[in-house]
């Protein structure tokens, strides 16, 4: 089922299947921010990355010497979440475990995600709570697709990204099996912006790490700031599908990736995971702030 909420500026509509944010629109222009979901390029809007994001090595990982399959991202995506509170400008939204994620993923836990729009801004919460007697170990993460271009131009010339750092910015590539390469390249220069150049996605993801920015911008041709991701998390992913010249990109501020191509470890070895004590809860938060 389709939820909707909205405040004097914007209009936003989320999916109670995988919880999932489809539609951020201005009331004054009725102009859509997100992309629309055409299956030809990608069938998804803005999906939940839990417990996993990106890919595991050979698509499995360990745990207390038992291999467990895992497909890319992890299945909350893939999952009818509860609402729990609505309001006219806020929604929320659980997952609990349940027997069928007990078989993939031995850990018991609510997910609750939070939507909450003030002033020209989304705010997405997400609350983990370990329910278990034992640690939990987790990524989670954003995959926030916004159309590029937004005024119906043929393609992303003139378009790129301000990753308001004020230096350069480093990112990994990853290999044909969604694992992380060693090494990096420049993709911004000293200012920390970027215009798209042909063919800029069409090798996946790149991915930045390290906290090198909190605060990711679309920008138009003109240069102007359309679309901004702001987060303490201290990975971004920016993704656009390969090789088909996709009108959106991916703006995805993410606590935990996909393992590197050479990863040897258990579960609770993977880089940049998170770990729970029993009865704790993790608490992390986005924002989508839109220019008109």
């Amino acid at each position: 089922m389709r939820y909707k909420m909205k405040n004097e500026t914007l209009t936003a509509e989320i999916e109670s299947f995988g919880a999932e944010l489809k539609s951020i629109k201005s009331n004054a222009t009725g102009v859509e921010y997100m992309w629309y979901g055409k299956p030809e390029y990608y069938k998804r809007t803005s999906p939940i990355l839990f417990p996993f994001v990106g890919s595991l090595k050979n698509q499995e990982y360990t745990y207390e010497g038992k291999k467990y399959p895992m497909t890319q991202h992890g299945f909350a995506r893939d999952m009818e979440f509860k609402v729990t509170e609505q309001k006219e400008d806020e929604l929320w939204f659980l997952l609990v475990s349940d027997d069928s994620t007990l078989e993939k993923y031995p850990f018991s836990f609510e997910l609750h995600i939070g939507y909450r729009l003030v002033g020209n801004a989304l705010k997405v919460t997400w609350k983990v709570v370990n329910t278990n007697e034992k640690e939990m170990h987790f990524s989670i993460g954003a995959h926030s697709e916004f159309n590029c271009p937004l005024q119906d131009e043929s393609d992303k010339t003139g378009y790129g990204l301000d990753f308001h750092t004020g230096h350069e910015v480093l990112a990994s590539r990853i290999n044909a099996d969604g694992l992380m390469l060693d090494g990096k390249q420049k993709i911004a220069e000293d200012a920390g912006k970027m215009l798209f150049p042909e063919g800029f996605f069409d090798d996946g993801v790149y991915i930045v790490e390290n906290s090198q920015t909190n605060r990711v911008s679309l920008l138009d041709p003109k240069g102007r700031e359309y679309v901004t991701v702001s987060s303490d998390a201290p990975l971004y992913g920016i993704w656009s599908p390969e090789k088909k010249n996709a009108p959106f990109v991916a703006i995805e501020p993410w606590y935990g990736r996909c393992d590197r191509a050479t990863f040897a470890g258990t579960l609770e070895e993977r880089e940049w995971g998170n770990h729970l004590m029993p009865h704790e809860t993790f608490e992390q938060s986005y924002e989508i702030a839109i220019t008109e």
